[in-house]
């Protein structure tokens, strides 16, 4: 099928998923207000075969080591998915399956799909990565833009985590577990339970973003929107906590968001 723009409906909510444009949701409203930061960059995009940033670009496996593009020097940021066109695999009126075929620079032949579901008060994101070989490391993530402000609203976030990564310099973990410091953030948090963040526009929507992984980046420190990061591990994860894609184990990540309207 074809990689065009797909719109989803429930009662009030739509959501726009954009396969031609790294399989992003390039939209999300909800009562008419726009959740979402608009622009090619932006909506909700997967970072998948990695999340964050990738030291250097290298990460090892066994006695290889890979280098990944410096898309962010000096390392490469959030994978290669969200640079490809994704294809349709199915559409219902509030469903979408979509698909990636791992290419180079990625050394490793495999296949992404993504299922994106709405509902009147929710949006659920599901991701696989399926090999088509030899087993390799790979991490899942959703890195979502919502607008900062909304219909005059500025976002409010709430969250309890259990430990925040301590950041380096060089804008990775450290590996140590410190206490949660005030933001603004550009930083990964430890939540064991599962993810549970959730954006409050007064007066006008709570938004909760859950999922059964315990890591989450929070991305605030810019204007015009904020960032909550469901994600299978941390940043540089493929050197530090690799998640094994094998041939009778795929990698599998969901995140919920659900709402309630003011």
């Amino acid at each position: 099928m074809s990689d065009e723009d797909i719109m989803l409906t429930a009662g009030d909510a739509e959501a726009t998923v954009q396969p031609g444009n790294g399989g992003r949701v390039g939209g999300l409203r909800v009562g008419g207000l726009e959740l979402l930061r608009q622009g090619d960059r932006f909506g909700c995009f997967p970072m998948v075969p990695w999340c964050g940033r990738t030291r250097n670009g290298e990460f090892r496996d066994g006695a290889a080591v890979h280098r990944m593009p410096l898309n962010s020097p000096p390392h490469a940021i959030h994978g290669t998915a969200r640079d490809g066109a994704w294809r349709t695999a199915r559409v219902s009126a509030d469903e979408a399956v979509i698909t990636y075929d791992l290419v180079e620079p990625w050394p490793y032949p495999g296949r992404i799909t993504q299922v994106v579901g709405l509902t009147e008060d929710s949006l659920t994101l599901t991701m696989s990565v399926e090999t088509y070989g030899s087993s390799f490391p790979a991490q899942i993530g959703w890195h979502p833009w919502f607008n900062r402000n909304l219909a005059g609203a500025d976002a409010r976030l709430d969250f309890r985590a259990a430990w925040q990564e301590e950041r380096g310099e060089d804008h990775l973990p450290t590996g140590r577990r410190i206490e949660v410091t005030p933001g603004p953030w550009d930083d990964c948090f430890g939540m064991p339970d599962g993810v549970g963040v959730t954006v409050e526009w007064p007066g006008r929507l709570e938004l909760t973003v859950r999922s059964p992984e315990k890591w989450v980046v929070v991305y605030d420190e810019q204007e015009a929107a904020v960032c909550v990061e469901p994600q299978t591990g941390p940043p540089n994860g493929l050197n530090t906590h690799p998640r094994l894609v094998t041939p009778l184990e795929p990698l599998e990540a969901t995140t919920t968001w659900s709402w309630r309207r003011a």
